[in-house]
């Protein structure tokens, strides 16, 4: 685990002015887009160390106009940690640690399946039905649809700190039960789902978890994956979870990213929670995901 430091805004614009990085807020809560560096070559580890802090101080960082190949996505992610891969979603090929994601999640969409699409809630920080969910995510555009495929970011941190004060009390000891079938059980075979019954069971996690690098308290639990709240009744859990997860959809708490050619977008999987925005059917929306490992909530 690494020391939590608080980041300071001071000393965080002395270092992007020394690495050359330009660092314009994208919005007034969250995001950030970085320019002054080419990711399609070696970064300097001043780079690195700048590039971190951007993504520590802002949840997620945006670059554009960035044509790198295969190897060079992965290089950059690795500056930031060990890269894993999904237990469904499919990769590229010949490159294990890079997600294929075509429309949401894997799933394509057709006639019979958008409507479906649309009305389902996709809300989510990735892969919390694991005991050490990922660090971070580092999205980049290979098929964009002329208009539309945007991609929203909710502050975590700021929702959990807006709370009211008895709400905070009522939640801060409490864990929530993560299951990876909740949003994968209905779109695999029946073996798959037996399969991912026995790898991958149910976990639990804190409902407020504390980021281990910047000491910042963030709600953690979403639609996509939290199934219960645990040690309340069920009418109980279903109630807090509908509350807490309207939360994370007021626009107060968020930015949104329109997409461009070549851009790519790295979030912090901590404190943040995303959503792929279905406005783009009949066209077609290709992104790659290289997927950072991170840590067990606490």
């Amino acid at each position: 685990m690494n020391a939590v430091t608080p980041i300071d805004a001071k000393v965080a614009r002395d270092l992007y002015e020394s690495a050359g990085l330009t660092v314009t807020p994208a919005g007034p809560v969250l995001g950030a887009e970085i320019g002054g560096v080419d990711l399609a070559r070696p970064l300097a580890p001043d780079t690195v160390a700048a590039i971190r802090t951007a993504l520590l101080q802002y949840k997620v960082i945006f670059f554009r106009g960035q044509d790198i190949s295969h190897e060079a996505h992965v290089a950059f992610g690795r500056h930031f940690g060990e890269l894993e891969g999904h237990p469904v979603l499919p990769t590229v090929p010949g490159q294990p640690m890079i997600l294929d994601i075509v429309g949401i999640d894997g799933m394509q969409w057709t006639e019979a399946t958008i409507g479906g699409g649309r009305a389902s809630d996709k809300w989510h920080t990735d892969v919390t039905f694991r005991e050490a969910p990922s660090m971070g995510g580092i999205l980049r555009a290979r098929t964009l649809p002329p208009l539309g495929g945007d991609t929203l970011f909710a502050d975590t941190v700021a929702i959990w700190r807006d709370l009211p004060d008895r709400m905070k009390e009522r939640l801060a000891g409490l864990q929530a039960e993560h299951d990876i079938l909740q949003s994968f059980g209905g779109r695999v075979s029946d073996e798959k789902r037996e399969e991912l019954r026995r790898t991958t069971p149910p976990v639990a996690h804190p409902v407020m978890r504390t980021h281990p690098e910047t000491g910042e308290q963030a709600l953690y639990v979403n639609r996509t994956f939290t199934s219960r709240i645990l040690g309340v009744d069920e009418a109980e859990s279903r109630e807090l979870l509908r509350y807490l997860t309207n939360r994370v959809k007021q626009p107060e708490y968020q930015v949104r990213f329109h997409w461009s050619a070549n851009a790519i977008v790295f979030w912090d999987n901590r404190p943040t929670q995303h959503y792929a925005v279905l406005d783009y059917w009949p066209h077609h929306r290709v992104v790659e995901r290289v997927t950072v490992v991170g840590d067990r909530p606490y």
